[in-house]
């Protein structure tokens, strides 16, 4: 059954609602027209998370009006991805945002407390990774993680990877971040006994073609258990991530 639904139910069960506000909540109008967007209000009672904003390509008057939006029908965190840092200068005059520059998303109100079943890993090949590993580990704890952040443990220093075995064997889900030759995810996938969340990213030179390169070697992993997002989708690695780590919740 939908988490939000099922909350709807139990606090009108334990008298924390009423039936007439319960029927407004489910009753409530499925989208909120602005003309240049279309708010999807439904998105949690369906998901069990509501609408992300993805920040490029929108003006910064557009944002604020959807963040606006949303925050008309929801209380829970509203999550801006790939919001560049002029653009959020320019949201933050008008909402109380705050903005995190290395992931380039910005989040109205607070990252609330974990309460996913284990622990999301969130591991890079090198460095230069790090804004798409920082959009996948801010992501998963907004949706309620909590996160360990293993940054530079790639296989051309395989030591690094191996000093950190006991995080990566006690893991709930791992997501595996790296560009070159992306050999990352399937060393992990063999040292793991967890589901594995491979991203490639654009990080390389010419012969990596913006990501293609690492894309198709984590697409052809010999490792059991490793699936594959797109090229720098950090975003949707942590919000995977997160359903897989609350699975036992939905049941």
């Amino acid at each position: 059954m939908n988490t939000e639904i099922r909350r709807i139910l139990e606090a009108v069960r334990d008298g924390e609602l009423s039936v007439d506000d319960a029927l407004l909540k489910v009753k409530k109008e499925p989208y909120t027209e602005l003309g240049y967007a279309k708010i999807d209000n439904h998105r949690k009672i369906r998901q069990g998370a509501a609408e992300v904003i993805y920040g490029a390509g929108k003006t910064a008057e557009q944002i604020i009006g959807i963040v606006k939006g949303i925050r008309e029908n929801s209380s829970d965190p509203v999550l801006i991805t790939r919001l560049e840092a002029e653009k959020a200068g320019q949201v933050m005059k008008a909402v109380d945002i705050s903005y995190f520059d290395a992931a380039r998303i910005g989040l109205l109100g607070e990252i609330p407390k974990p309460d996913g079943i284990g622990t999301i890993v969130v591991a890079t090949g090198g460095t230069s990774d790090i804004p798409v590993a920082e959009e996948a580990a801010l992501t998963a704890e907004v949706y309620g993680n909590q996160v360990i952040r293993l940054y530079d443990v790639g296989v051309a220093g395989l030591h690094r990877l191996l000093s950190h075995t006991d995080e990566i064997m006690s893991a709930g889900v791992i997501i595996a971040i790296a560009g070159m030759e992306g050999a990352l995810a399937s060393v992990i996938g063999g040292m793991a006994d967890c589901p594995v969340i491979a991203v490639p990213t654009s990080v390389g030179y010419g012969a990596s073609f913006g990501g293609i390169s690492a894309l198709l070697s984590m697409l052809n992993s010999c490792a059991s258990g490793v699936s594959v997002v797109n090229i720098d989708n950090g975003f949707g690695a942590g919000y995977l991530a997160s359903m897989i780590n609350h699975e036992v919740r939905r049941k």
